[in-house]
């Protein structure tokens, strides 16, 4: 009876809304078919087709699934599926299905490109710019050009050749601005320059722009005409504006393909969000380039043919070959453009081979084009999918909104630099980049205590301002980096949650566990761990490059009494080093530079200090190849300790010396 009863009491307990899914994709029947996900208004959020839908829809409750995944389960509350005879007859009803509910989590596209123009303002004294906004005030308006970075080093290299005013709007003034005085500009606003001189340069420009075969073999003629005058100011200026404009056509113009039509696709995708990019090839040159972001969760080997049947929409524009990443689809959809449109069209999946060398810089430029959607687009939004992540991963008490990372560099333990990048939102906020130039370990090399030295000094500031802490710490490094900072926040008495990031494997470590938190490489949480990781590492490096060039370029004479420029030419020529130095005679010296005997000692005797100075610091910086906190990959890259660098190549460094 009381068996009975617990039965009851289970069978009544109500299923959660994943359970519930659950169920219905392990019920599934095991053939073709397409499947609908609804939402709880019953409104159909994705759309999928799969060769088996029991496989296939049991597989979103398997393992651990990235972000869009779990997001598409979360939001919704049913599933519904359609058997079909085959595959394509399942893509054939998926491309249906889609078309006439328009899911939020398939594609729709959205177009993205927004191509810039070049504008000649129309003023007395005209001024020219790029702008993506055309606006009828009787300007004149180039473009557009695809390539938006290529039109910005053309209009640079205008304002180089040509000396045209800056300002956005002209005033008269009294006196010239430093562009003016830089001859960067002819000083138009206190009549420096009058219009027909000012209005022969827009006349030039213009000339160039327009990019007709005859207005080039003009302006040639008229740069050798210049050029016979002696007139070699305005010849310059002719040539190189030529130069200019054919560079930016080069970078705007793919060539030495043949003259048949074709397209090249190619997307990336963050999570859920997906952008496509579509190069079209028209006469052998590309003649535009059109950007989609979309949502979609679709797999990443259906996205390619999801997004083909949503843009071949009219027979006229399907090309007689397109190229693709991957063959994933191709065969449904060259099927499916003979049957709705009546053409035999190839769909060339590119390769590694020799004749496919030309075809893969393509598709590689349009994969380009749509990871910097992407990057742009998260940069608007700010990475609120990946804090999400991160906050549940790592078991955070709130979103991470403001992350802060941490990274060492130095070379052989010289001009030890730690670096201290901010992320906010899930972007860099470079206005709170710092960097510290490090004390206590300058000559060593020990990361755990440079690593503490640049926390404590970090903190210990914020909380004697009273300032915001970051809702999470990122070490560049393992559990022995990870731990180390941990001590320092202790006796802060701070509570910032703090990760590390080890390179070797990816793993995140928490402080005080024994196994680090592996994300999925598809992880948004991960990527955004990496973003901020490598932003500290190039930060950090950076900054002791430059320090490191400062210190070739001094000379250590200088640092000696009385030794200024010309007498360091001197010692540098005779003696090369402090050490020659450190080793010759008084007398060696003051016949070297005409001095006296007395400046002559303070020369030598400073000389013997400075250098045993350094001796004792590289002595202390060989010693501490043998502390914790010293990896012996390091003592290996610098060559300092042999010992320690034969060891590197026997065994495998744990997870404290990773860094």
């Amino acid at each position: 009876m009381n068996e009975q009863n617990e039965n009851l009491q289970t069978s009544a307990k109500p299923l959660s809304p994943r359970e519930v899914l659950h169920q219905t994709a392990l019920k599934a029947p095991n053939q073709s078919g397409v499947y609908m996900w609804r939402n709880e208004g019953g409104t159909i959020i994705y759309v999928g087709k799969a060769k088996n839908l029991k496989n296939r829809l049991t597989s979103y409750f398997s393992g651990n699934k990235d972000i869009k995944t779990k997001l598409l389960i979360s939001r919704a509350r049913s599933i519904e599926y359609i058997t079909t005879g085959n595959e394509y007859e399942a893509f054939l009803l998926e491309n249906n299905l889609i078309k006439q509910h328009n899911p939020r989590y398939n594609i729709c596209l959205k177009d993205g490109k927004s191509y810039p123009v070049l504008k000649i303002t129309k003023e007395k004294f005209p001024r020219l710019y790029k702008t993506r906004t055309v606006v009828h005030d009787g300007s004149i308006y180039f473009g557009p050009f695809p390539d938006a970075a290529a039109l910005d080093t053309f209009i640079e290299t205008l304002y180089e050749i040509y000396p045209l005013r800056h300002c956005r709007k002209f005033h008269e003034k009294s006196s010239a601005c430093l562009y003016y005085h830089m001859g960067k500009c002819l000083g138009p606003c206190c009549k420096k320059t009058d219009n027909s001189t000012y209005s022969e340069f827009i006349g030039e420009i213009t000339s160039l722009l327009e990019g007709k075969e005859d207005t080039v073999k003009k302006l040639e003629n008229q740069m050798r005409e210049a050029a016979r005058e002696l007139n070699f100011e305005k010849a310059a200026r002719l040539r190189d504006g030529l130069k200019a404009l054919s560079i930016m056509q080069n970078q705007n113009i793919v060539e030495g393909f043949d003259q048949s039509d074709r397209d090249y696709i190619a997307t990336w995708r963050e999570g859920e969000l997906v952008s496509f990019t579509i190069l079209k090839i028209r006469g052998g040159k590309l003649l535009g380039r059109d950007n989609y972001r979309t949502l979609s969760m679709n797999e990443d080997t259906e996205l390619i043919p999801e997004f083909m049947s949503a843009y071949y929409t009219e027979k006229e524009i399907v090309p007689p070959s397109i190229y693709v990443v991957s063959k994933d689809g191709t065969e449904f959809m060259k099927r499916w453009m003979k049957e709705c449109y009546g053409l035999d069209i190839e769909i060339i999946p590119v390769d590694e081979t020799e004749g496919m060398r030309m075809h893969k810089a393509a598709v590689n430029m349009a994969q380009q084009n749509a990871r910097e959607d992407i990057v742009r687009r998260v940069r608007e939004r700010g990475d609120f999918p990946a804090m999400e992540e991160l906050k549940k991963e790592l078991g955070l008490e709130k979103l991470p909104v403001r992350i802060e990372g941490f990274d060492i560099a130095h070379i052989g333990g010289k001009f030890p630099v730690a670096s201290l990048i901010s992320f906010y939102n899930g972007n860099p906020d470079k206005k709170n980049y710092r960097y510290f130039r490090l004390r206590t370990t300058d000559g060593l090399i020990d990361d755990f205590a440079s690593m503490k030295e640049a926390v404590s000094r970090r903190y210990t500031r914020l909380l004697n301002e009273g300032a915001e802490m970051p809702d999470l710490i990122l070490i560049d490094g393992g559990i022995g980096q990870v731990n180390a900072v941990d001590s320092i926040l202790q006796t802060l008495g701070l509570d910032i949650p703090i990760a590390g990031l080890a390179k070797r494997d990816e793993e995140i470590w928490r402080p005080h566990t024994s196994k680090p938190i592996c994300l999925p490489k598809r992880s948004d949480g991960l990527r955004l761990l990496q973003r901020v990781r490598d932003e500290t590492h190039r930060f950090a490096t950076s900054r002791n490059q430059e320090l490191r060039t400062k210190e070739n370029t001094v000379s250590p004479f200088t640092k000696l009494p009385g030794v200024g420029p010309k007498r360091d030419v001197l010692l540098m020529k005779k003696y090369g080093t402090l050490e020659s130095l450190a080793a010759t005679s008084e007398a060696d010296i003051a016949q070297t530079l005409g001095i006296k005997a007395d400046a002559a000692s303070d020369i030598l005797i400073s000389a013997k200090n400075l250098y045993r100075q350094q001796q004792e610091k590289q002595n202390a910086q060989k010693a501490s190849l043998g502390m914790p906190g010293t990896t012996k990959e390091k003592a290996a890259k610098f060559k300092i300790n042999h010992d320690l660098a034969a060891e590197a190549l026997l065994e495998v460094a744990s997870p404290e010396d990773d860094a």
